[in-house]
């Protein structure tokens, strides 16, 4: 068994986030004209300790029905960057506005095989808020305590073969979620950039 990782302080969060090189991982060769999006990774302290926040999508919806995800979506026309697609898309979904967030950086943009490329914007919650979810968008909203997902024995891989070509899946389990694909993936990013 593993040695059980502590909660990380905020300013600890900040300092490693800043000082610690992301890993670097490939992207999976898709040809396709991708559709580009954003999604928000936001950590907020709750009980003494920073948690992700994620969200669960409706099973009525025709993109990615019923998995665990980040806020986030398209860009849209109006959007002035890519963070800014994060957080509308935020405010939208779970009434977490932009003045609450403080954005602390971001990871290059990652390919998936259901035609979206993906920016991950990590963002710190500057203070509780009363969410408000957005009716056919997002059914709940939980958290998920990042000491957990630190755990190396909480995130699995598995290889999966598309197209002759082999690629690596992720796979959280928490309580009664299951986080997959490219959430997880973000997710195991972030944890493996924190781990000194």
């Amino acid at each position: 068994m593993q040695k059980k990782i502590k909660p990380i302080p905020l300013t600890e969060f900040k300092l490693r986030y800043n000082l610690l090189q992301a890993p670097q991982e490939s992207n999976p060769d898709i040809k396709d004209t991708l559709r580009q999006a954003a999604v928000l990774i936001a950590l907020i302290q709750e009980e003494g300790e920073l948690h992700v926040l994620l969200t669960r999508r409706p099973t009525h919806l025709r993109s990615h029905p019923g998995q665990i995800s980040f806020p986030g979506g398209k860009v849209e026309r109006g959007d002035a960057s890519l963070i800014e697609t994060a957080l509308r898309e935020a405010a939208e979904e779970i009434a977490l506005y932009p003045g609450n967030v403080e954005v602390i950086g971001q990871y290059p943009a990652m390919k998936t095989f259901t035609g979206f490329e993906i920016t991950p914007v990590i963002g710190l919650v500057k203070q509780a808020f009363t969410p408000k979810l957005a009716q056919g968008e997002v059914d709940e909203l939980f958290t998920v305590p990042l000491s957990y997902l630190l755990q190396t024995e909480n995130r699995q891989k598995q290889t999966y073969q598309r197209n002759g070509i082999h690629h690596p899946v992720y796979f959280i389990r928490y309580r009664e979620h299951l986080i997959w694909g490219a959430t997880a993936a973000m997710i195991n990013k972030l944890c493996k950039h924190l781990i000194i």
